[in-house]
């Protein structure tokens, strides 16, 4: 499994509520696709939301995503951590 990073723009004025109702709606049907949403962060005043993933592939990340109403704008494998 390698883990992802992916950007969503356009969420300008989220809430805390509406981030966990959205991080919520991927943990659902998660399993499907066999990722892991693992943590997910925003900004409300620039609209960017971030989500960290381990999944086999990007395209399971967006299948999930865009089953859960919100496709991301971009996805990247993060294959170095410390």
């Amino acid at each position: 499994m390698t883990l992802f990073m992916d950007v969503h723009r356009g969420m300008a004025g989220i809430t805390a509520e509406q981030l966990a109702a959205a991080h919520q709606a991927d943990l659902a049907i998660e399993a499907a696709e066999h990722v892991h949403f693992m943590q997910a962060w925003a900004d409300p005043d620039s609209g960017t939301v971030y989500c960290l993933s381990e999944a086999p592939s990007m395209d399971a990340v967006q299948r999930v995503h865009e089953k859960a109403g919100h496709r991301a704008d971009e996805i990247h494998a993060v294959p170095l951590t410390v």
